[in-house]
């Protein structure tokens, strides 16, 4: 078989000319990056949410440069019509870059003025790489630099991936809240400092775990306004060089309506090309979420352990097979795989972290590794949260009768009698209790304490678990 020909363009820059696969929509900057950075196997290519950022960024820049005068209608036009497709996720293929990579985050700039301006040309019926008719930097990067450029649209892209993150998080929560609801009538231990402590209700404990996910969505919801103030505008270090005066405020105003977002200009664009603290306050704020799903999923191992030595309140559901060797055994795969990827999680941030510190002078040069960390920690996060409540909370099963076993035969119960018969006398049921191993219902019976009806009245549910 005869492979077709491939054709050839040659592409100028700084260092040099290039030849490139003329089928190509980037260019030579873009072709320098991909040979310079081989590190991660994480390539633009995979974070469309980033890609649809650059591309709604750059429509807004042009927006603004068609508004000042700067650009000819036909070439507004079709930077727009290449920023749409790009958008639209038609294009993801040519950003094949590494996304961890040096020059904070200008081969990434790059790689887009170079894809809209090839794309451009053909709308305009040119060759591409004919960039005199229509040029990356001159005509698409105008009024622009990378240094704010790209801080903008990682804000943008945080922003358009937080919504299915919070739709996660809020699935779960309802998933837990289901639960809550349907164990509410099972009466249980609680414990403190894994050690017996008093009555509850396996919905309280399941309707805590819902409570403290909800809070979550609240928070990163106002974490993700933090985002909205950009620096477009600012160009090289946020002294606006290279544009004119309401550049910055034409270019917001044509992101918000692009994106139905309220941005604004930051008041200070020098600090603002700069500081990560946003991003360093939202990367923390995925770590708490991270920590709480950890926290849960291994109470959940807790509560399951067994299934005959163990607290065996509840029943995870079977996923697969637990063990090579051990007939019969199945593991709480699920749960685990959750605190994996929160471990994962609390790394990112730390890389987040040390990549805001390193900021130096009027630019951080880390933003690449920021952000590919922050957008790992939503990803994992919102598929460990889908398959939390879809694979396992959804088909938990409560162990009534265990959870009634362990409860009868505890020292819990002694705190809900100590209304009645004092710290004092219901301390001594419990040493008398710990150290006989008869229930503490039948001690006080046994020294006439209370009748078998009062015991009952006090040990309802409703009575031992209200609120306080």
């Amino acid at each position: 078989m005869i492979s077709a020909a491939v054709n050839f363009r040659t592409e100028h820059d700084l260092l040099g000319s290039m030849k490139l696969d003329d089928n190509l929509y980037y260019g030579i900057q873009t072709q320098r990056a991909i040979n310079n950075f081989q590190l991660s196997k994480q390539q633009l290519q995979n974070y469309p949410e980033l890609i649809k950022a650059l591309a709604i960024v750059k429509s807004a820049c042009t927006i603004a440069n068609l508004q000042q005068g700067l650009l000819s209608p036909d070439k507004a036009n079709v930077i727009i019509q290449a920023a749409e497709q790009v958008s639209d996720g038609k294009h993801n293929s040519s950003f094949p870059i590494d996304m961890i990579q040096g020059g904070a985050g200008t081969s990434s700039n790059m790689n887009i003025n170079e894809v809209l301006a090839n794309i451009g040309l053909t709308l305009l019926g040119y060759k591409k790489g004919q960039y005199q008719h229509l040029h990356p930097n001159t005509d698409v990067n105008m009024s622009q630099s990378t240094n704010d450029v790209y801080p903008s649209s990682l804000r943008l892209a945080i922003l358009l991936k937080q919504q299915p993150l919070l739709s996660a998080i809020s699935q779960l929560a309802s998933a837990f809240e289901s639960k809550a609801k349907e164990f509410n009538p099972v009466i249980k231990l609680a414990r403190t400092q894994l050690q017996d402590a008093v009555p509850m209700t396996l919905g309280q404990e399941f309707q805590g775990f819902a409570s403290t996910l909800q809070e979550d969505v609240k928070l990163i919801k106002n974490m993700g306004k933090l985002l909205t103030e950009v620096n477009l505008g600012g160009t090289a270090v946020g002294t606006g060089i290279n544009t004119q005066k309401g550049y910055g405020q034409l270019a917001v105003k044509a992101l918000n309506k692009l994106t139905s977002i309220d941005f604004s200009l930051a008041s200070d664009l020098i600090e603002a090309s700069s500081d990560m603290g946003a991003l360093v306050i939202y990367s923390a704020t995925l770590k708490r979420l991270a920590l709480k799903l950890s926290k849960i999923a291994n109470d959940l191992r807790l509560l399951s352990m067994g299934p005959r030595a163990g607290l065996s309140e509840i029943s995870l559901p079977a996923r697969q097979p637990g063990s090579s060797i051990m007939p019969g055994k199945v593991n709480p795969v699920i749960p685990e795989a959750v605190s994996q990827c929160a471990y994962q999680v609390v790394g990112n941030d730390m890389a987040v972290v040390m990549a805001a510190e390193a900021g130096q002078l009027q630019l951080n040069a880390m933003e690449p590794v920021i952000i590919v960390n922050i957008l790992e920690s939503m990803s994992l996060l919102t598929k460990a949260s889908i398959m939390f409540a879809n694979l396992c909370v959804v088909d938990i099963n409560a162990n009534q009768n265990r959870c009634k076993d362990l409860l009868d035969n505890s020292l819990g119960l002694v705190t809900a009698l100590t209304p009645y018969l004092g710290y004092d006398v219901t301390s001594k049921i419990a040493q008398q209790a710990l150290s006989t191993g008869i229930p503490v219902a039948d001690l006080v019976k046994k020294e006439g304490l209370l009748t078998a009806g009062q015991l009952t009245d006090i040990f309802q549910a409703s009575n031992m678990t209200q609120p306080i």
